[in-house]
């Protein structure tokens, strides 16, 4: 199955693929931020592929590094009884990323929880806001420059 995969992603693809690593089995590859959809469109839509399950959007800080966050796709074939994990990689000065709401509806949640959580922007998505988090609160709780005790004073919390 990896071998149908890169084969069929560098085909029509190949200068959107910046890696392809396999660890114990479980294929991970990186693409370009402005590929991310038509390259969800064609895991989904190819008849020897069919990825037709969205398992988890999910987001990454990398803090100290260039391409600082990262967004994670977990894919799943049904049919063909295999995981693929897609990556994204984004600067903190650009932090918009294609939504795959158009590709599987279930990405809607989980684009928000990754929005709400890192202050990653899916453009496209059809109802960006927080989910978690009040819509007022500035500050996004999963990155890494995030204090731990979080910061005093930021949300009105209820009395003892």
């Amino acid at each position: 199955m990896k071998e149908i995969i890169l084969e069929k992603l560098n085909v029509q693809f190949s200068t959107a693929i910046e890696s392809v690593n396999e660890y114990r089995g479980e294929l991970t590859i990186i693409v370009k931020k402005p590929k991310i959809r038509d390259i969800c469109f064609l895991l989904r839509d190819d008849p020897q592929l069919q990825f037709d399950s969205l398992r988890d959007v999910c987001g990454a800080d990398y803090y100290r590094h260039d391409d600082r966050f990262e967004v994670i796709y977990n894919l799943y074939s049904i049919p063909n009884k295999f995981r693929l994990r897609l990556k994204v990689r984004m600067s903190e000065s650009d932090i918009h990323v294609d939504s795959v709401v158009p590709v599987w509806s279930t990405a809607d949640w989980e684009e928000r929880e990754t929005y709400d959580m890192f202050g990653i922007i899916f453009d496209g998505h059809p109802d960006m806001r927080r989910i978690y988090m009040p819509e007022e609160f500035e500050y996004y709780p999963l990155r890494k420059d995030f204090p731990l005790m979080g910061i005093p004073g930021s949300l009105p919390l209820p009395r003892k």
